[in-house]
């Protein structure tokens, strides 16, 4: 396997970020520090992970701000884990994935863990992107403008996105 490349010098919001966040152990442990976890063994047993690994995604979570680690609330020689404003800034990224993969990764009637308001108990909206005036926007409703200070790079025209598959009924009211 070669070395990682890094995409800290890139003009894309999306190939940024990824230095930090591009491996699905680091989005997992996200996911798990908003549902409560804290502790080093709390995401250890969550996700089986070797402790190595666990490690090391903890301290380039911690690296890039998007976790900090903190002593222990009880005191003692441990410290706990808790998402900083970065890391919380992740909690759109995680509900439109789990969205995403509610559509795609699990048959129209299969059961799975759903994200609900705590006040009403009901399944979250789905996530809409909208342009200033309200619209609701696709992918072919939007382009990519470069810094007028960079050199234009040619791009494939964007296709459209194949139909998507059907939900059901309960799925298209989330």
């Amino acid at each position: 396997m070669g070395k990682r490349v890094s995409h800290k010098d890139s003009l894309c919001g999306v190939a940024r970020p990824l230095d930090a966040i591009g491996d699905w152990w680091s989005l997992l442990i996200v996911r798990d520090a908003f549902d409560g976890s804290r502790r080093f063994g709390e995401f250890q047993r969550s996700l089986g992970l070797a402790k190595n690994i666990l490690s090391a995604r903890l301290r380039n979570l911690v690296a890039h701000g998007i976790m900090d680690a903190v002593p222990a609330a009880e005191g003692g020689p441990y410290q706990e884990y808790e998402l900083t404003e970065k890391g919380r800034g992740l909690f759109l990224v995680l509900a439109a994935l789990r969205q995403w993969g509610e559509d795609f990764f699990f048959e129209p009637d299969e059961s799975h863990v759903l994200l609900v308001d705590k006040k009403s108990a009901l399944p979250v909206r789905r996530l809409e992107l909208r342009a200033q005036d309200g619209r609701i926007l696709g992918p072919s409703d939007t382009v990519i403008r470069r810094p007028s200070n960079t050199p234009e790079v040619e791009t494939p025209n964007r296709q459209p996105p194949p139909a998507r598959r059907r939900a059901s009924k309960s799925r298209a009211q989330k």
